[in-house]
């Protein structure tokens, strides 16, 4: 039930929090309002009381510097005339309080997400809020530095510090405010909020405006659920195996023919498929099934569930569609479906799902025809046409992974169970993830939060757009859509979030090579006088700092190149030497690696430069150093033998010097810092800890 508490009640809500308000009084007639001016003083403020008007200046139901007696009555008059010009407005009586100074105006709201739970939002005040769009978002609870980093990250912070000569605001004020609003929010019977404006002060802070809607959210409890491992099957059962090209059932079986086991067709009317012996059911087959692959319609999966459940099968991927995505009565089979897993302790992929991908153990249970190449990153996606487009792709750009997982309608396993999954893989060193929807918010963060100890974690969002958010009746419900409130629990958890499907490969590529940075001194090494011009442009563009040189290492570089080179950062070293001369700037930086950890190398087509010579130089420097190492080898067909060195050694290839340094600007916004690349085997170790390890703290 929701109820909207009036102005008073939420100014009394917000006083038992330690958040100033404005002396005040409500009045239900013009008599009452008089009375409350003369003893409050004045000048004073005439405020609409009306559960119906959400905006109250909007409507006139404001108004301000009310002097005297006269006035007061002149006030109430237009206010209640305003209210009786909204349709259905019911019109309660004013409030009447004192009026403040001017002073800066910001906004603290909070809403209830479905996903995440309450979401706080700090940001500029005001009745253009909604236009300037100047907010910060969290997933409560948060601590102070969480609160201080919101302030910071309002575009209008440099007011509050001081702007153009004016005095600075009581930073310490909202940040208190902030977090007494957080405590309000976690302890109160709250659904959604707006203190608008929260007028800051030289000295102080004080709520002028308080729209609450008490009520109590629907809680949903963290189940206690097992970690889920992928499986290492030795048999595999494919229910719904097909001799029909046409059928799902068909590809199925075609593509885990290369698989390295036992594979177990099971179709009661056929008794073979693709020249392998059928079972007309999974009870049929002799001893374990690790892993059934479900391609049958929707109505039968139930039955083929409970099937898998007293067989002992600990996994079962439900590619057959037909569930929650079509509407109530799929989503009640999708429930039944889930329900008779979860009676026989099985987990549940899918159901709508493209299935399941594991390179380094050859499986590719799903109806895609295309099989990945073994690598580092781990995909999950939650649309198989993604999954499809990607897989073709990374065959062109020899991308490898270590698995791909459609995860569709989540009915049973989602992405708070399959992240920390593929992150516990050995051979994972960056996990990617496209997200429509996570189910159960509290349960991703702790395990996102978990995995980004260890493993980097990219996610792309989709839904970035306004079409389609719903209507809201507050300030931070119009501003707290799905996407604002995804990126803000994404950054808690210390994942990055990439603007495109290319953007997160290339980050992910290059975590999975280089590994976090150590710190932000960026160099760039360029050969070519106008690459290394456009690098500074967009250093300065995406948030790298470029160093300026030391005075040792300009001296180094001195009796290594030639005396035209340019001396400065980015470092032109003239385009007229091959290899050897990279390798001797390598040298040099090798040499001195504690005082840089970024390096940028940009090279283009030379008739003096082997580009393959140049590609086994980066690995070396990228291995020798333990530094990020950023290689931004430009052209086309010249290049693409060094190109494929790098992949071989797991370096990412930028072919745009911008997305190189978009990149690695997205990096450092994560505040993320860590030792430099090493080999995926050295990482097993560090992988198995990270189940048990605490939880680090979440990013301010």
């Amino acid at each position: 039930m929701r109820e909207r508490l009036n102005e008073a009640a939420g100014y009394a809500l917000l006083e038992k929090y330690g958040i100033g308000v404005p002396a005040h009084r409500l009045a239900r007639d013009r008599a009452e309002a008089v009375a409350a001016a003369s003893a409050i003083g004045y000048p004073v403020v005439i405020k609409v009381v009306s559960p119906e008007i959400v905006h109250k200046s909007d409507v006139g139901g404001v108004v301000t510097g009310v002097a005297d007696r006269i006035g007061v009555m002149a006030a109430y008059e237009q206010v209640r005339t305003a209210a009786a010009a909204v349709p259905d407005a019911h019109f309660e009586g004013v409030i009447v309080e004192e009026h403040l100074p001017p002073g800066r105006e910001f906004l603290i709201g909070g809403t209830t997400d479905p996903a995440f739970g309450k979401v706080l939002t700090v940001g500029t005040g005001g009745t253009l809020v909604e236009l300037l769009r100047d907010v910060s978002f969290r997933v409560l609870p948060i601590d102070e530095a969480g609160a201080r980093a919101m302030v910071k990250e309002m575009r209008s912070y440099p007011l509050v510090k001081g702007y153009r000569g004016a005095p600075p605001l009581d930073e310490e004020a909202l940040v208190r405010a902030v977090l007494a609003a957080a405590r309000l929010f976690e302890t109160e019977a709250v659904l959604e909020f707006d203190i608008n404006p929260l007028v800051l002060y030289a000295d102080g802070v004080a709520a002028v405006d308080a729209r609450i809607v008490a009520g109590t959210p629907e809680v949903k409890q963290m189940p206690e659920i097992a970690p889920f491992t992928f499986p290492e099957p030795r048999t595999i059962a494919v229910v719904g195996a097909s001799a029909d090209p046409a059928k799902v059932g068909y590809a199925v079986m075609r593509n885990l023919l290369g698989f390295d086991g036992r594979l177990c067709p099971v179709n009661p009317h056929r008794e073979q498929v693709l020249g392998l012996p059928t079972y007309p059911s999974v009870g049929a087959i002799r001893g374990e099934v690790d892993l059934a692959v479900v391609a049958v319609r929707a109505s039968l999966v139930p039955g083929v569930v409970r099937e898998c459940g007293e067989k002992g099968v600990p996994l079962a991927v439900v590619i057959s569609a037909g569930f929650g995505e079509t509407g109530e009565a799929g989503q009640r089979l999708e429930e039944e479906t889930a329900a008779m897993a979860k009676k026989y302790g099985m987990r549940l992929l899918g159901p709508n799902c493209l299935g399941l991908m594991l390179p380094h153990q050859g499986i590719n249970a799903t109806f895609d025809p295309i099989a990945p190449q073994k690598g580092h990153l781990g995909f999950l996606s939650q649309s198989g046409a993604v999954i499809t487009t990607v897989v073709d792709w990374s065959v062109m750009t020899e991308t490898g992974f270590s698995a791909v997982v459609s995860v569709g309608n989540q009915a049973d396993l989602g992405f708070a169970d399959l992240l920390p999954a593929v992150a516990a893989d050995p051979a994972t060193r960056a996990a990617i993830l496209y997200v429509e929807e996570v189910k159960d918010g509290r349960r991703f963060l702790e395990a996102a939060r978990r995995v980004t100890a260890t493993v980097p974690v990219i996610a792309v969002k989709s839904g970035a757009s306004a079409k389609g958010r719903a209507a809201a009746s507050s300030h931070t419900g119009s501003l707290a859509g799905s996407y604002e409130v995804y990126a803000a629990a994404f950054r808690q958890a210390g994942v990055l979030q990439a603007g495109s499907i290319e953007e997160a490969f290339q980050l992910g590529e290059l975590l999975a090579s280089e590994g976090y940075p150590q710190g932000e001194r960026a160099y760039v090494i360029s050969g070519a006088g106008g690459f290394a011009v456009l690098a500074s442009d967009y250093a300065e563009r995406h948030g790298v700092a470029l160093q300026t040189i030391p005075d040792d290492i300009l001296r180094e570089l001195d009796a290594v190149l030639p005396p035209i080179w340019n001396r400065a950062n980015p470092m032109d070293i003239v385009g007229d030497g091959g290899a050897g001369r990279y390798a001797r700037v390598f040298d040099v930086m090798i040499e001195h690696q504690d005082a840089w950890d970024i390096a940028f190398v940009v090279t283009v087509p030379s008739a003096v430069l082997n580009p393959v010579e140049i590609a086994h130089e980066i690995v070396r420097f990228s291995r020798k150093t333990g530094k990020m190492v950023v290689p931004c080898l430009l052209g086309g067909e010249t290049m693409r033998g060094a190109v494929r060195v790098l992949k071989k050694h797991c370096i990412p290839n930028f072919p745009e010097i911008e997305d190189a340094f978009r990149a690695v600007g997205t990096v450092l916004r994560s505040e993320r810092r860590g030792s430099g690349a090493r080999p995926a085997c050295d990482r097993r170790e560090e992988r198995e800890r990270f189940r048990t390890a605490p939880l680090p703290p979440p990013p301010p």
